[in-house]
């Protein structure tokens, strides 16, 4: 007879879920004023098809967030297997000390935003809503230009190296 599945109440509801999926890890770039930023992010998929549509979270807590919340749009770079340095950068530092593009090739894409050079493959699009959504806020993306990239595989949540991030996200 097969055992029933475990029942986890409250917060802990999503461990066994959560503890089992492996999210690929994207950098999320944008600009406001000229001034731009950077993060690495786990939460971007998908959310329409027709138009096509991409949902990106950002932590309310990162640097990124408050530049994010006024720009006109982002850029999500997906990163390849071999990008364990990339995401070094934007996952554990912070914009708020640091100059993250100085350490990588970029260029400004159509709406303003960085467009890294080095990814596995990247889009680029205009904000349309941002939402709360928790500690994180949820920006609706139309992309208007996009790409792949030179590098191979995807960096993943379970693949990446051990980050300290640049700010936790309970500081939110």
């Amino acid at each position: 007879m097969a055992q029933p599945p475990s029942t986890d109440p409250g917060p802990r509801a999503m461990d066994g879920l959560v503890a089992r999926t492996d999210y690929p890890l994207y950098v999320i770039t944008t600009a406001d004023a000229g001034a731009p930023s950077g993060c690495l992010a786990g939460f971007v998929t998908q959310c329409s098809i027709d138009p096509p549509h991409l949902l990106v979270c950002v932590s309310r807590a990162n640097h990124t967030f408050a530049v994010a919340r006024s720009a006109a749009g982002l850029a999500v770079h997906l990163l390849g297997a071999d990008q364990a340095d990339l995401a070094r950068v934007f996952g554990g530092l912070t914009g708020d000390t640091v100059d993250k593009f100085s350490r990588c090739a970029w260029r400004t894409g159509e709406t303003g935003v960085p467009v890294l050079e080095e990814c596995a493959a990247w889009a680029e699009g205009r904000t349309l809503q941002r939402i709360d959504v928790g500690d994180h806020t949820a920006f609706v993306i139309e992309p208007v230009a996009g790409g792949t990239g030179t590098h191979p595989g995807q960096l993943t949540y379970k693949t990446a190296p051990d980050l300290d991030p640049g700010h936790p996200a309970d500081e939110a």
